[in-house]
């Protein structure tokens, strides 16, 4: 699909403090959380998604992408270091290694942020570029989908 829409209650997962998860709306744990997504560009089985948030809970883009089977590229705790789908050759998997490390962290960026100013009751928006790490990123996997990076591929090369 293009599009769609996440709804699930955000809630501290019970076999790992450090991560959330998504329980049933209906199940009265954790507080209600919706994601709408879209997608912006795909990469084969990885895809540049856009989310917008009708709440902000911590980690939210985080577990519901990971509840829907998509966790972020990179995002080792929610699943994003493994490859869930597709190639499985040892060249492919040193092109995502590649990728690990052209940007080591998860594939998350908040381009735009606001809220309302807590004195004055004003809305306050804020935009940020993508980070060269993640532009590094999408510029090869753009690389893959057409067939130039093949000499890039080796780990001894990066």
């Amino acid at each position: 699909e293009d599009e769609g829409r996440i709804e699930g209650n955000i809630a501290r997962d019970p076999k790992d403090r450090l991560r959330m998860t998504v329980m049933s709306p209906d199940s009265g744990i954790g507080k209600e959380a919706v994601t709408h997504w879209r997608v912006l560009e795909r990469f084969g089985y990885v895809t540049l998604v856009e989310c917008r948030l009708e709440t902000g809970r911590t980690h939210q883009i985080r577990a519901h992408m990971k509840h829907i089977g998509h966790p972020l590229f990179g995002d080792e705790r929610y699943g994003g270091m493994e490859i869930l789908r597709g190639e499985r050759s040892a060249t492919y998997k040193a092109f995502i290694n590649n990728c690990f490390k052209a940007c080591p962290r998860q594939a998350l960026h908040a381009r735009t942020l606001g809220f309302v100013h807590p004195k004055t009751k004003q809305q306050m928006d804020f935009t940020s570029e993508w980070p060269d790490d993640l532009t590094q990123l999408i510029e090869k996997w753009r690389g893959y989908m057409k067939g130039t990076t093949r000499d890039t591929f080796s780990t001894a090369q990066q």
